[in-house]
């Protein structure tokens, strides 16, 4: 069954481009500052666990700002909420490039993520809204565009950054992309408040948030130290109780922070399950693949970086041709096995290379892995609103990002135990695995067309 396709309107094109610009920042800070832990440890004369926090304070703040998304949007209203995270990102990188000392720009960090942490589930939920059935492919395309393009983009961009200024640099660029995003969303993020504004749900809040941001340090710590040390292990137990807790208390109330009942949706459910297996896959097979560069080729930070570029190529051409085909069809569930084909044919060369496989080879394996990733997921973010009522995509859109977030630092830990105890053909495998086994859920989704 097709689907007649109707054109995108300009000014939905600009939306989604300008909203696209200011979640790319988050992501791109991320893998930036990855970059400049070496040159900071120095600055500062601290100890590699200490700079450390850099990154981790910064990723736990991101995740614990998720949960309050949907409830914010409907209490302030999306034109309000985009603004006030941009300006508190603005700020915490700026805070962040004069930071005096190491446990400055730790705090520091705190409050840029804080501030970036809703950017981009609010990217998806504008565009979700904004968009009918019929265009929601297409414009869900440029929700990719950060998501796949950062982790290529970030360590070329860091690594030029750091070799050529100041380690200050690294958060000063966020500057510009932030006033631009702030400047050009003037007039096309309108949204207002819900006409019935829901109370915030205090006790979901202290179970969830803190929850989440627990188990997912229990997860970094697990898969920095390779064993269950006794931080990882408290860390995982602590977050599973308190998720767990959240579990019991949000079935037993009427408005509670995350709505747990969207996964009596069957379309929902299996989107969520997808979003989990294919956030392992994609940010662990990326946590694997600069290593490789690194370690096997021997290649710098930056040559690693520009290596990595043809996944990035393969995404763009996912992301052009993808989204339409996807409109046009409603072919959700079949577009989404082929990706998944597609990631494991692109994976699979790392796990069976050798030092001597050309560079060549590997670069058209990630230009296949790029675009399958990206048939892949635009699929998974579609659907998860195919069956919903729109007063439900802020929490649909929530729910899906704090599993995609879950399962990223699941994956990562487990990929990166693995290599510490086996080799990048055991890991890689292990990715290849962790792929596949999201056709299972994927079987269980419906195609559109049929919905």
């Amino acid at each position: 069954m097709s689907v007649t396709e109707t054109r995108l309107e300009p000014r939905l094109i600009r939306l989604a481009l300008v909203l696209s610009i200011g979640s790319a920042a988050t992501l791109l800070d991320t893998t930036i500052v990855s970059v400049a832990i070496d040159r900071l440890t120095r600055e500062f004369g601290s100890p590699l666990a200490t700079i450390q926090w850099v990154t981790t304070a910064y990723l736990l703040a991101l995740t614990a700002m998720l949960p309050l998304t949907g409830w914010a949007v409907a209490r302030f209203g999306t034109r309000w909420v985009w603004r006030f995270c941009l300006t508190g990102f603005l700020l915490g990188s700026v805070l962040c490039a004069v930071a005096w000392s190491a446990g400055a720009l730790i705090v520091f960090r705190v409050i840029q993520g804080l501030g970036g942490g809703m950017l981009l589930p609010l990217l998806r939920i504008v565009l979700a809204e904004q968009a009918g059935q019929d265009k929601l492919g297409r414009v869900m395309s440029f929700v990719i565009v950060p998501t796949q393009l950062a982790p290529v983009v970030g360590p070329v961009l860091g690594g030029l950054i750091i070799g050529a200024f100041d380690w200050r640099w690294a958060f000063l660029v966020n500057v510009p992309v932030i006033v631009a995003a702030l400047a050009l969303s003037r007039g096309l993020v309108t949204g207002g408040p819900a006409e019935t504004r829901q109370p915030l749900d205090l006790r979901g809040l202290a179970l969830l948030s803190p929850g989440l941001a627990i188990l997912v340090y229990g997860l970094t710590s697990y898969g920095e130290i390779g064993r269950l040390s006794t931080v990882a292990t408290t860390g995982l137990i602590a977050g599973i109780v308190l998720l767990l807790g959240y579990g019991v208390h949000a079935l037993r109330t009427v408005t509670p922070l995350l709505d747990l009942r969207l996964f009596r949706d069957r379309s929902f459910s299996a989107c969520a399950a997808l979003v989990f297996i294919f956030g392992g896959s994609l940010f662990g097979a990326m946590f694997l693949l600069p290593l490789y560069y690194q370690q096997i080729r021997a290649a710098t930070p930056l040559e690693a970086g520009l290596l990595l570029a043809p996944q990035g190529i393969g995404a763009m051409i996912g992301t052009v041709f993808v989204g339409r085909i996807l409109d046009r069809t409603g072919a959700t569930r079949t577009i989404m096995l082929a990706g998944l084909a597609l990631a494991v044919a692109g994976t699979v060369p790392f796990a069976i290379a050798g030092s001597g496989t050309p560079v060549a080879v590997l670069a058209v394996a990630l230009v296949v892995r790029g675009a399958g990733l990206t048939a892949s997921l635009l699929p998974s973010i579609t659907a998860t609103y195919a069956t919903l009522p729109k007063s439900q995509y802020a929490a649909a859109t929530t729910g899906t990002r704090i599993l995609q977030q879950i399962g990223g630092s699941l994956g990562t830990a487990v990929l990166a135990v693995i290599l510490q105890r086996g080799s990048f053909p055991a890991a890689f495998w292990t990715a290849v695995a962790i792929t596949a086994a999201a056709a299972l859920a994927a079987l269980a989704l419906p195609n559109r067309s049929t919905v």
